[in-house]
């Protein structure tokens, strides 16, 4: 029996409200003899290494900009067990609509470091213009042609964000 070839995942939006993400399966689900999944190299199948060089594992996220969950350009959603390890300033990201890419992805994608890409997200927050949008989307095509920010295998597995070392209060 095949598997579903999409993966929904919930991530949070907009005022961090929590929606159904929407991408193509990249990764198998297989576990270890504890029943525990198996680390993400393990599971990434030679399909979902194609898909995510490619960035067409993104491509049903169109269905989450039709349904209002996203932009075609904000801050990338991210994963709901980040949420309570955002410093004041990293938690601007939700004040809008998150986008299908963003300025962090076209400012090095997977190469920055998750300093850098918060810094670049909030500055997109506050300077976001209808010609800045354009310009994102006309790099971002360059971007995913020329695989930029994406380094063999190490950048398909992005390295799982354990908070700031500069943690404020969340207030």
């Amino acid at each position: 029996m095949r598997a579903n070839p999409f993966f929904v995942q919930p991530r949070p939006g907009k005022n961090e409200k929590i929606f159904k993400l929407i991408k193509f399966r990249s990764m198998n689900n297989r576990k270890d003899d504890q029943g525990q999944l198996l680390p993400s190299k393990e599971r990434l199948t030679r399909y979902g290494v194609f898909l995510r060089k490619t960035s067409l594992d993104e491509l049903p996220e169109l269905l989450n900009i039709i349904r209002g969950d996203l932009a075609l350009v904000g801050p990338r959603p991210l994963l709901v067990k980040y949420l309570p390890l955002y410093n004041e300033q990293q938690r601007r990201r939700h004040e809008v609509r998150p986008g299908l890419t963003g300025y962090a992805q076209v400012n090095g994608r997977n190469s920055l470091s998750w300093e850098e890409k918060f810094r670049l997200d909030v500055e997109y927050v506050d300077n976001i213009t209808f010609s800045g949008d354009v310009r994102i989307i006309f790099q971002t095509v360059k971007t995913v042609l020329k695989r930029d920010g994406i380094e063999g295998n190490s950048a398909v597995i992005v390295e799982e964000f354990k908070g700031s070392a500069s943690l404020q209060s969340k207030g």
